[in-house]
Order: structure tokens, then C-alpha cells, then sequence
């Protein structure tokens, strides 16, 4: 495993906003379906909703996570996590593994406390890289999540960032689709053969 490689995002004009403010607004994008609104150290990301083939990662994901750990869960409804230093970000993961019901009270943005791993799969849109390379492997390790898993479509690859320690990742590895990708602490290992039907 190596040090995790994080990239400065490319800069973009942005205006100071509140989590209030932020929480309002994608609300209201939610709630139409159209957009997904994300919010990391400040800046607001906000991208389409997915397509098929990310989807079907995320069930096959589920499945895999099922087989071996009945007792966790591997939430794809959209919940919000509060992330960051000082939790004024805002993500919501592709996926949240968390210890079954551990969110059935939580409200829309939840505390991370309780989230063993989140789950992220990369879109094609032009922002991806910076979003879900760099600002949110960054966001989830300040907030102390444990692992962030990544479906990276673009490497055909598994990346597993693991070990978070002062606002990083310390460790990380990455699996073309087919290898056994095991994740740190959770007592689960992937066989990703099954991702290879989405190789584009």
C-alpha cells in the first residue's frame, strides 16, 4: 500500500455558504430529481443523477457486502453525511456501510459517527476527477471514516483508501476489476470479477 496522492481541485470562483444555506438549496434539487448537490471545504459540486450501469455497481456492491456481512448494511438511498473537519461539508456517498438500522432515526444529514465505509462510483462527467479523487477522498478522512471505497469506471479499478490520519489517507491500493480486494477492518474481501460486465 502507499500514501494516498492528493491533488489541489482546479480552482473555482466560489461564494462563502453556509451548511443552512447548502442544506436548503439541495433540498429543493433533491427533492426534483434532477441534481445531486454536494458541499466540501466551502465548495458546492453539484452533478446529475446517475445512470444504469452506476447503479448496478452499487447492487452488485450490496450483494457482495451482504454475503459476507449480514449484519451491516450498505445504504444506497441518498442518505446525507456531514463531513469535513468541523462536519460543515456535505456528502452524499453512493453507498454508506454502516451497522444494520444504525440511520433509521438520523434525519437528511446525518453525523459520520457510525459509518464504517463509504461508497463512491465515478460519473462521466467533467467533474469527477476532482470531486471523487480528490475532494471527497480528503472530506471523508477529516471526518474520520474509516474507508472509502471507489469504483473508478475510467481505471476499470477498485480503489481502497483506508487509515485516515490527520485530514488524509495514509494508505492506499487499487484493483483492476477481477482482483480480490480486501477492506481494512471490515472483515470483507471483494472478489470484483463480477465488475468486469462493466468494462466500458
Amino acid at each position: 500500500m502507499t500514501v494516498a496522492e492528493h491533488y489541489p481541485p482546479p480552482e473555482r470562483p466560489t461564494l462563502p455558504m453556509s451548511p443552512e444555506l447548502f442544506e436548503h438549496l439541495a433540498e429543493q434539487a433533491f427533492d426534483a430529481d434532477r441534481v445531486r448537490m454536494e458541499m466540501f471545504n466551502g465548495k458546492v459540486w453539484v452533478h446529475k443523477v446517475t445512470d444504469g450501469a452506476h447503479a448496478g455497481i452499487l447492487t452488485w456492491l450490496m450483494r457482495e457486502f451482504m454475503a459476507h456481512r449480514p449484519d451491516l448494511d450498505l445504504l444506497t438511498s441518498g442518505l446525507g453525511i456531514k463531513v469535513d473537519t468541523y462536519h460543515n461539508g456535505r456528502a452524499r456517498p453512493d453507498g454508506v456501510l454502516s451497522p444494520i438500522g444504525h440511520f433509521d432515526q438520523a434525519g437528511e444529514w446525518a453525523d459520520p459517527d457510525g459509518v464504517l465505509a463509504v461508497v463512491e462510483v465515478t460519473s462521466w462527467d467533467a467533474d469527477t476527477h476532482a470531486r471523487d479523487r480528490v475532494e471527497k477522498p480528503a472530506a471523508y478522512a477529516a471526518t474520520g471514516t474509516g474507508v472509502y471505497l471507489l469504483v473508478d469506471r475510467d481505471a476499470n479499478a477498485v480503489v481502497v483508501h483506508s487509515r485516515p490520519v490527520q485530514g488524509q489517507y495514509l494508505d492506499r491500493s487499487t484493483h483492476p476489476y477481477g482482483e480480490a480486494v480486501p477492506i481494512p477492518g471490515i472483515g470483507v474481501t471483494l472478489d470484483t470479477t463480477g465488475l468486469k460486465r462493466f468494462t466500458r
